[in-house]
């Protein structure tokens, strides 16, 4: 759905961040005629509700209106299939007059891309993907670092030293925020083992919900996921245990049960981005961002969470903003749970590596399912 495959693409970029407040009519200049705006169309895989992934894709698309006003007039079409749907709802965004479309899904690289060869005026941002054309770039974050942060809160929390985690599919992305979030864990309870469920599905409620359960079922007292919905959170409201909320801070769906939440913030980037194209600078490129670039950032706590752990993970996420901690970055060997070494003490790993994960780190109960 809309998470990204093993493609090699590199990080670079620099982010402006900016608040939100939607105005779409068009200016009018007290000594000139009016302004047309930059229409900008957004794409979102899911229904918009109050939490999760398109929500936070939203309040990017609120953060471009109230950054840019006047300028722009954005519009959204929600609840989008991969594949042929989305062909056609971006076309027909293109023909619409929109001159920026926004795709925030993998499933809508190749739609993006065939769409684009035909709209060589219209600017096309491909959201998780990782091919370019000439008039199609594409951008991620670093989710992973987030999730060791995560990780950190969780391994203080836990009674049982058993978390649960409920996943998708077992990409590299995937892969690479359950190791983070098991490596967060055990740096500061090395007792902490993780569970993991795999659905083979990204939004299904009642999946998730039941795969919460069972982790439940087995002693598990904390619990992250890697799926579209908040069934999971409300799933731990529901049994008094603790969890961590992703994609979105999720405490009205979970204010007992919340003790944490990596959340993606899209704003600075997509305002950058319909900047570039009003000022004619917009290029094709490849940008990966982390806390530092500010599209991931680990904090909303629940009630549960001590001042002193909360302390300690922001700690933590100052250190990888400046660079002194890398979540992948061995200070002794870092082994699979299959005894292997993956990451040789005094190396990390490169984002070629990262982006061609294919492994559970030690700590993890379960295997790869393909």
């Amino acid at each position: 759905m809309y998470k990204n495959l093993a493609a090699a693409f590199a990080a670079a970029c620099c982010f402006l961040s900016f608040s939100s407040a939607a105005q779409t009519q068009p200016q009018t200049s007290p000594k000139g005629p009016s302004v047309t705006p930059l229409k900008i169309g957004f794409v979102y895989v899911a229904p918009l509700s109050d939490a999760g992934w398109v929500h936070q894709h939203d309040l990017g698309r609120k953060a471009v209106e109230g950054a840019l006003g006047g300028q722009v007039k954005t519009t959204f079409v929600e609840n989008v299939a991969e594949g042929t749907d989305a062909e056609r709802v971006i076309r027909d965004l293109a023909q619409q007059g929109n001159r920026l479309i926004f795709t925030p899904s993998f499933g809508y690289m190749e739609p993006t891309l065939k769409v684009a060869r035909d709209f060589p005026d219209v600017r096309f941002e491909s959201i998780t993907g990782y091919k370019t054309a000439a008039n199609v770039s594409v951008a991620n974050a670093r989710y992973y670092e987030g999730r060791y942060l995560a990780g950190v809160a969780a391994g203080r929390m836990t009674k049982s030293n058993l978390a649960g985690y409920v996943a998708g599919f077992p990409i590299p992305e995937v892969l690479q925020g359950l190791n983070a979030f098991t490596l967060g864990m055990r740096s500061v309870n090395p007792r902490a083992q993780v569970k993991v469920v795999w659905l083979d599905v990204w939004f299904d409620p009642p999946k998730e919900r039941d795969a919460a359960m069972t982790l439940f079922n087995q002693g598990v007292d904390v619990i992250a996921f890697h799926t579209g919905s908040t069934a999971v959170m409300a799933a731990a409201q529901e049994r008094g245990r603790m969890a961590v909320a992703y994609h979105s801070d999720m405490r009205r769906v979970a204010p007992d049960a919340q003790i944490v939440a990596v959340t993606h913030q899209w704003g600075g980037y997509y305002t950058q981005r319909a900047r570039a194209v009003l000022d004619g600078s917009w290029k094709s490129g490849r940008v990966w961002g982390g806390v530092k670039e500010g599209m991931i950032r680990v904090g909303d706590f629940g009630p549960k969470v001590p001042q002193a752990v909360q302390a300690e993970v922001l700690a933590r996420q100052k250190d990888i903003a400046e660079g002194r901690l890398q979540p992948f970055r061995a200070t002794a060997d870092v082994r699979d749970n299959a005894g292997h070494v993956v990451i040789p003490k005094g190396t990390q790993l490169s984002d070629d590596q990262l982006l061609g994960m294919d492994w559970l780190v030690d700590g993890v109960q379960g295997r790869l399912v393909r």
